[in-house]
């Protein structure tokens, strides 16, 4: 084997296996580099590798690794001081050797608006495009999934990721430093695929749609939630420079719009299963999150107008499927 190869890919007879060893590669000599800005994250989670947690509770709101009673009080503040390190926390729940770490977003509110629409995930191989710190691959995980891959390329959530599962010791759960643009080097791969609150961070939606169909399996699910604002026409805002403080904001659609991006990036079965204003209940700034959250994002005196005057964000989700072959005794397949 590829001394550069990652483990997960025995999962994937269809990957492009030499490409993705090679840019799995370059990530990890990145990430390896002796700078502050690693350092500061891969120190205290090496020197706590060695704990592990006597239990997990994966099927509440809160995602919980172990309790109090396994450590010793040492041992508690070292992995305090870790968690303190890995802020700020944006999807949370967790409780971590009974230490409650309350993030910004009030995740489990999502997956309970996601259950009703998604498949059975028992056995079944998962990407989280985006996994942050890997809050929903824990949740997931609760349903004995063969495999789930998180595409994360920050370096702060792939840290904490890595030292939360440590801790927990799943071996089904993966991440790597990729992000949406390298979907296509895992063709029919995925039984189901997660890509929440990434659409509206790419240039290119439709491009961003096709890559997601690209690397489900015929006959997978799409499960996809976006920021949108509310309207019937099939239009999308373009902010002048950000849209509720965030410059990296592109296209914001309805909900129309977006179920007509995903048909014509050739997507079936389009369901658009939930959709919902947000609001300060559900993102909003702790001890755990202590920057800007969103009662800085909208204005004050109108709370349906942003900071900058757009129309104020919903949430939208939808489930998608991927078309199996019109002649089932010969799927296409790549050979690599």
């Amino acid at each position: 084997m590829n001394l550069f190869q990652p483990l997960y890919l025995d999962f994937f007879p269809t990957a492009l296996k030499n490409s993705i060893s090679r840019l799995h590669e370059e990530k990890q000599a990145w990430i390896r580099q002796p700078k502050k800005g690693f350092l500061r994250y891969r120190e205290p989670m090496e020197a706590a590798a060695h704990l592990r947690a006597s239990g997990l509770d994966l099927s509440g709101d809160v995602v919980r690794i172990g309790s109090r009673a396994d450590l010793s009080e040492s041992e508690h503040e070292q992995v305090l001081r870790l968690l303190r390190t890995l802020m700020p926390w944006r999807k949370g729940p967790f409780s971590v050797f009974g230490i409650d770490i309350d993030a910004e977003w009030q995740s489990w509110r999502k997956w309970n608006r996601l259950l009703p629409a998604m498949p059975d995930l028992k056995d079944k191989v998962i990407a989280d495009v985006g996994c942050n710190n890997g809050y929903y691959m824990f949740r997931m995980a609760a349903q004995q999934p063969r495999m789930v891959l998180g595409f994360e390329p920050y370096a702060q959530h792939y840290f904490t990721f890595n030292a939360l599962n440590r801790f927990a010791g799943l071996e089904n759960l993966f991440i790597d430093l990729l992000g949406i643009e390298h979907l296509p080097l895992f063709p029919d791969c995925f039984d189901v695929i997660f890509c929440l609150g990434i659409l509206y961070h790419r240039p290119s939606p439709i491009d961003a749609l096709r890559e997601l169909h690209t690397a489900l399996k015929p006959g997978g699910c799409l499960l996809l939630e976006s920021q949108s604002i509310s309207g019937e026409e099939p239009v999308a805002l373009f902010p002048e420079k950000t849209y509720a403080k965030v410059p990296g904001t592109w296209f914001v659609p309805t909900p129309s719009c977006l179920h007509n991006w995903l048909l014509r990036a050739g997507f079936t079965e389009i369901e658009c299963f939930c959709q919902h204003p947000m609001s300060s209940e559900e993102q909003r700034r702790t001890d755990w999150m202590v920057f800007e959250s969103y009662q800085d994002f909208i204005d004050k005196m109108n709370p349906l107008r942003t900071i900058e005057g757009y129309p104020a964000p919903w949430r939208v989700f939808f489930k998608a499927s991927k078309a199996e072959p019109k002649n089932h005794a010969c799927p296409l397949r790549r050979n690599q």
